[in-house]
């Protein structure tokens, strides 16, 4: 017995340990920078580099930069965050670009606008919060300033004295940046100390952008950071939906994932404005090892099968999903190997999939003419509409949590190619042609004990069907209401696609 009671105790232990550590993978402080390699970093080579473990930029007399120059991470774009580093600067000024932008005509790519974390050789700059081409100091060390909606700045109350708060920063050594930007609330310290704060509810303030470090035009200078370090933060008045684009796949106008992406996430940033914070990632898995830490949902829009991604980061999406994250999937992305391979995940996350020999995949015109009563299909009119609509989907016994919102009968047609993976099973024709069974293409999934909501959204082979109202109202309900947030009576409201912007962003020349 009391080796049972101590078996017991153990395995608890371990347990609970390995959610520690599941829970530090995937929600604390995580590096950007492996201390070896400039991977996903993009600077000038003429000046960027890595020595003894730092990023470092470095001007001489016989190699100046002309302008100042940036070195910028490319994996993602910060939202609500908190970023940890040290650096050590030798002469002159430098700076920590965040929520910033690439300047348009510049002379080259490396040029940068936006928020910067000041810091110098000298006593006046660091712990300030300048606007790189981007209206200049906010906020001085030792101020905390409030920007209003028409841009006119007004001081608080002091953060500290700025000669005292120099007294902190060591000269010619290693120091601590650590910036916590949370909606439009701004602080920064260095080793340990609050420099500035600021509050920006301008015309021009951003929720959203690039990191980028500096290096300053004028005399010979270097620079170094090392131990960065990125956690993203909850957006406590927002949602955030992050959009996962597959690489390229079926030729013009077909599984065009990233431009399919572009277009959706767009008509949502149109009506939710300021609710809403949409992160796009294309050509695969992210690089961004932060980018699910505070997202709200989860679009997949991929090769699916056995190369869909989300197979080799089950463990990941799982963790988010069980925490409130929703997850979605749009045509070839709801298919994933059944079991352990990923199904068995697919059905807790989204409550269905397609699963080979047993869905299908033909083309046809399904006419949808009844919906559910559920934010998914508000607003949507009966209409018809040829896709790669799958079908006989794998669901969740009794369909448990389930809201199917796009359905119909597919004709004999749909069924006459020989079996295989995805043309044709027994299993499917006896639901079909014997037992005239409806079949889901577009469903809604509700999860119980706090986990994240799903949906699954079969078509969408052809790109140019989000231009049809209905198709496409179907897709932003969906991808909003897994988001947690409210749907329109109407449903989300959105301007119809022209052609010149069905034709952009996609994956291969036009045929």
């Amino acid at each position: 017995m009391k080796f049972c009671t101590i078996l017991t105790i153990l395995s608890l232990t371990i347990l609970s340990l390995f959610a520690d550590d599941h829970a530090k993978d995937h929600n604390d402080f995580i590096p950007i920078f492996d201390g070896k390699t400039l991977k996903n970093w993009n600077g000038d080579p003429k000046f960027w580099s890595v020595k003894d473990g730092a990023i470092t930029g470095q001007t001489t007399a016989a190699n100046p930069t002309r302008g100042n120059t940036f070195i910028i991470w490319e994996a993602g774009e910060l939202d609500d965050f908190e970023l940890k580093l040290k650096f050590k600067i030798s002469a002159g000024n430098s700076g920590i670009q965040f929520r910033s932008f690439k300047l348009e005509n510049g002379p080259d790519e490396w040029r940068v606008g936006g928020y910067q974390a000041d810091f110098e050789a000298g006593d006046t700059w660091s712990g300030t919060l300048y606007g790189e081409q981007f209206g200049g100091v906010f906020a001085k060390r030792g101020q905390r300033i409030n920007v209003d909606d028409k841009g006119k700045k007004t001081q608080g109350e002091a953060v500290g004295d700025p000669k005292k708060l120099n007294d902190v920063i060591k000269k010619g050594d290693w120091n601590e940046y650590h910036i916590i930007a949370r909606g439009y609330n701004i602080k920064q310290s260095i080793n340990g100390q609050l420099m500035a704060e600021v509050t920006d509810n301008g015309p021009k303030k951003r929720r959203q952008g690039i990191l980028a470090f500096q290096l300053h035009a004028g005399p010979p200078m270097t620079v170094q950071f090392k131990d960065v370090m990125l956690k993203r933060l909850k957006l406590v008045d927002a949602k955030k939906i992050c959009f996962y684009a597959g690489t390229r796949s079926h030729g013009w106008g077909a599984h065009e994932h990233n431009a399919g992406n572009i277009l959706l996430a767009k008509r949502l940033r149109a009506h939710y404005g300021d609710k809403i914070v949409t992160s796009l990632y294309k050509d695969g898995w992210p690089k961004d090892p932060t980018a699910m830490q505070n997202a709200d949902a989860l679009i997949m829009f991929c090769t699916g099968g056995g190369a869909h991604f989300a197979k080799f980061h089950l463990r990941q999406i799982d963790y988010h999903q069980k925490r409130g994250m929703g997850v979605g999937s749009i045509h070839y992305a709801v298919e994933i190997p059944k079991g352990n391979q990923g199904g068995d995940k697919f059905l807790e996350w989204m409550g269905g999939f397609f699963e080979a020999h047993w869905s299908v995949n033909p083309h046809w015109t399904p006419e949808f003419k009844t919906f559910p009563d559920h934010p998914v299909a508000n607003g949507v009119k009966p209409f018809k509409i040829n896709d790669e609509w799958y079908y006989h989907m794998r669901f969740r016994d009794e369909m448990k949590g389930i809201t199917p919102i796009l359905s119909a009968l597919p004709g004999p047609e749909t069924l006459k190619r020989r079996d295989g993976a995805h043309s044709g099973n027994p299993h499917v024709r006896a639901s079909v042609l014997e037992r005239k069974e409806t079949q889901h293409v577009v469903w809604a999934t509700e999860n119980e004990n706090g986990a994240g909501r799903g949906f699954g959204f079969t078509g969408a082979h052809v790109h140019n069907n989000w231009a049809d109202d209905n198709f496409r109202k179907v897709g932003l309900n969906a991808i909003a209401w897994i988001a947690g947030l409210d749907i329109p009576e109407g449903g989300v409201p959105s301007q119809r696609p022209d052609k010149a912007e069905l034709e952009s962003n996609q994956d291969y020349a036009k045929r």
